[in-house]
């Protein structure tokens, strides 16, 4: 898998979705160490997690409501729950996403 995490990170559970990452499950949540290939696009989806996420590597290029941003290394953003959003990533990219389910 790519990305440059440290071993225990990568001695995780894998995600097993349209992207490549790493989950660690807590209750009400999951932290996901995520890669991108170069050139990934993810199409318009929403889900019924409230998502937030720091970019570590690259750069995510983030639509939601109309409005389309880039989110640089260090940048945070927030998606929030059953928000249609896509994004796509012109460079490869690695990022920690915190998924909050607030139905656990």
């Amino acid at each position: 898998m790519a990305g440059k995490y440290p071993d225990k990170i990568r001695q995780l559970e894998l995600y097993d979705g349209r992207f490549d990452a790493y989950r660690l499950r807590a209750q009400g949540a999951e932290v996901l160490f995520a890669s991108y290939q170069a050139g990934t696009q993810i199409p318009p989806h929403q889900h019924e997690t409230d998502n937030y996420g720091v970019i570590i590597r690259g750069e995510l290029i983030l639509t939601m409501q109309g409005e389309t941003r880039r989110f640089a290394v260090g940048d945070w953003y927030h998606v929030p729950a059953n928000t249609e959003h896509a994004a796509s990533f012109a460079v490869e990219t690695d990022e920690i996403e915190f998924w909050f389910n607030d139905r656990s």
